[in-house]
């Protein structure tokens, strides 16, 4: 049928309506002779619209004769009869093909250029360096020389380790990858000192005097690793029984300070609540809602959509406010309000005591996993039942987690 459809295109056809006392006799004489009609609908009681090849509408006319009926073109169409309109449009044709040549001309020109990947450089360093090698708003797209265009980049811009440049039409976009630059080390005295209370484990220093060792217990905010180097003193049993010192020892180094570095990982507790209800009442939403909209000119106010009475015993309202976009130094003062009330409608639960358990539990793991940091290594964890007093229907749970994470972090001092 599309082929069908493809070829009456190529070849022309019409859309004629056929009237008559008896047009159905007219579309079966003309199916019965090989002549092929398709889209056929009725127009009325005794009139019929259908499409025809443009080589069947003359044996058509022996074929309405016999039936009584008569047929009016409606339409030409296909491609003979485009060829003709358009010849005697001539200047409409041409400045068609003008049109489609031109449009074809500017798109073998570069207008875009987008720069991708750079956090340090700016655009325009970018597209300066590509400027100095031939790529630029406006260059024919065959004068570009992309290798030309990179190698001009990498060499311009030394911060820049690799480069690409894509063509999309009229738009090119090039892509660069900067060079990792280490970040000049800090060299300000400091302590590292426990961000939390904890059980030392393991400590690695890095620089700095270590104040602490595997097995101490330490307090939020105790230095662990300290930033002042104590001063090297003369070691007495080194001398001679006829060179004891005399007074204080001697300073073979003085002190000094330094910004401490380092690893001190320590078992941490956590600690998490949870409870759950055996007979849980309360209110929750059903889906149903109703929705009021206004329009908002300055305190002046237009009622869209409005339900006058709230169908619902209760209910939680929602308004949200949209303005209308910023342009260029005009803000119109025009809001749109939208108040949803959404229903509301009373439960009662009632489960079994394990079930209670494992939501209380669900709960408290929930509250303790919270506070965890993202380095924290889970080694050990525990539930415990919390006394819920007199209240039977209430069971509370308390959640432990024992981890092992770093504890150090820095704090600046002055000398």
């Amino acid at each position: 049928m599309l082929f069908f459809k493809l070829m009456s295109y190529f070849i022309g056809y019409v859309v004629i309506i056929v009237t008559g006392k008896a047009p159905e006799k007219f579309v079966n004489m003309a199916a019965s002779r090989g002549i092929y009609l398709w889209d056929i609908s009725k127009t009325g009681d005794n009139a019929i619209i259908l499409k025809v090849q443009l080589q069947a509408v003359k044996p058509l006319r022996h074929i309405a004769r016999r039936t009584g009926c008569r047929y009016n073109i409606k339409s030409r169409r296909g491609l003979p009869f485009s060829i003709a309109r358009i010849r005697r449009r001539k200047a409409l044709a041409l400045g068609f093909i003008f049109f489609l040549g031109t449009l074809y001309f500017l798109s073998s020109f570069v207008w875009f250029i987008e720069v991708r990947g750079n956090e340090r450089l700016t655009a325009a360093d970018v597209l300066s360096a590509a400027a100095d090698s031939g790529l630029s708003r406006g260059v024919p797209k065959w004068k570009i020389d992309t290798e030309k265009v990179k190698a001009g980049i990498l060499e311009r811009l030394p911060l820049v380790t690799w480069t690409g440049v894509y063509f999309n039409g009229t738009k090119v976009t090039i892509e660069v990858a900067e060079r990792v630059v280490p970040e000049e080390e800090d060299r300000r005295p400091s302590h590292i000192v426990a961000a939390k209370a904890g059980l030392i484990k393991e400590v690695l220093v890095l620089n700095g005097n270590p104040l602490i060792k595997e097995g101490d217990t330490v307090a939020p905010e105790q230095v662990l690793i300290s930033g002042e180097i104590p001063p090297l003193l003369e070691d007495p049993a080194k001398q001679g029984e006829d060179k004891k010192p005399k007074g204080e020892p001697k300073v073979i180094r003085p002190a000094y300070y330094v910004h401490a570095r380092g690893i001190v990982r320590a078992r941490v507790w956590y600690e998490g609540y949870g409870e759950a209800r055996i007979i849980e009442t309360g209110y929750r939403l059903t889906g149903r809602f109703e929705k009021r909209v206004s329009l908002k000119y300055y305190s002046k106010e237009i009622v869209l959509l409005d339900n006058q009475d709230i169908p619902f015993e209760h209910y939680e309202v929602v308004t949200s406010i949209k303005k209308l976009p910023r342009w260029r130094n005009l803000d119109l003062p025009v809001e749109l309000v939208t108040v949803k009330y959404l229903e509301l409608a009373g439960y009662r639960d009632e489960r079994s005591r394990e079930d209670t358990r494992k939501a209380a539990e669900k709960a408290a793991l929930e509250n303790v996993m919270k506070q965890l940091p993202r380095d924290a290594v889970i080694k050990e964890r525990w539930l415990e039942d919390v006394s819920a007093g007199n209240d039977e229907n209430v069971v509370r749970i308390k959640a432990v987690l024992e981890t092992v994470e770093d504890i150090g972090k820095d704090k600046l001092f002055k000398p």
